[in-house]
């Protein structure tokens, strides 16, 4: 399996408080990989070292290849344009309508023209299963689903190879959640994507994720499948309600 992201002997510290012990783990290719830990045990700290917006105190994050840490300026630009990500509450810009929020990083990013722009911006909204109509609606016209499909939208609008997720279905409902779900899945197939994301939504991980690694205690717990933390625990659902 070809590795997309390797983080080896990273430690992170903020002050005299140590976040992470000198952990390693691999995501392969294509993979859904999920961070997973209890509250406090460095899961947004290092999702956001892997996209380049916190400085471990050492080690290494090699993504597709590079040494993201050891980029000069240019060089962690253009590899930050191979990432798409959704943020927790969709972070989208409420006093500009969808239409515009999803063309803004073409506009910034690529020359294309403006035709173009919006003809893109318009498949990837009826790629996550939006209506055209919704382009002129702005944020608070939209239900919390139809939110997280936008910004899902805005992440793939530069066709990103890796795609990052701040808890993609918290505040929606079950039928909801399942349905992002099987959406994010359906886009992984579909494009090839690498998807990490950190949740704590165990249906989500039963139903998506194809390994995963559980943070606690500074250091990882456990990297692997769910089928593989199934030979390690009688019940799952316990073990991974505990965590």
């Amino acid at each position: 399996m070809k590795t997309i992201i390797e983080v080896k002997n990273l430690t992170t510290k903020f002050g005299e408080r140590v976040i992470h012990d000198n952990i390693s783990f691999e995501i392969f290719k294509k993979d859904i990989f999920a961070l997973l830990g209890g509250s406090g045990s460095g899961k947004s700290t290092l999702l956001n070292t892997m996209i380049g917006l916190n400085q471990p105190t050492s080690g290494m994050v090699k993504i597709l290849g590079k040494n993201i840490l050891a980029l000069n300026p240019q060089e962690s630009l253009n590899m930050r344009l191979n990432f798409g990500v959704l943020f927790q509450f969709g972070a989208l810009f409420s006093s500009l309508n969808i239409l515009d929020n999803l063309t803004l990083a073409l506009r910034e990013y690529t020359t294309f023209p403006s035709k173009v722009i919006k003809d893109i911006s318009l498949m990837w909204l009826n790629k996550v299963g939006l209506n055209q109509e919704v382009a002129n609606l702005y944020p608070n016209e939209l239900s919390g689903g139809m939110i997280k499909r936008v910004a899902l939208a805005r992440a793939l609008s530069l066709s990103p190879k890796i795609l990052f997720l701040d808890e993609p279905t918290s505040g929606l409902d079950p039928k909801g959640a399942r349905e992002f779900d099987n959406l994010i899945k359906e886009l992984r197939d579909l494009l090839e994507l690498n998807v990490v994301m950190i949740t704590h939504d165990m249906d989500s991980v039963k139903g998506i994720v194809d390994r995963m690694i559980i943070l606690k205690d500074k250091k990882i717990f456990f990297e692997g499948s769910l089928k593989e933390l199934s030979q390690q625990t009688d019940s799952i659902d316990l073990f991974l309600y505990q965590i």
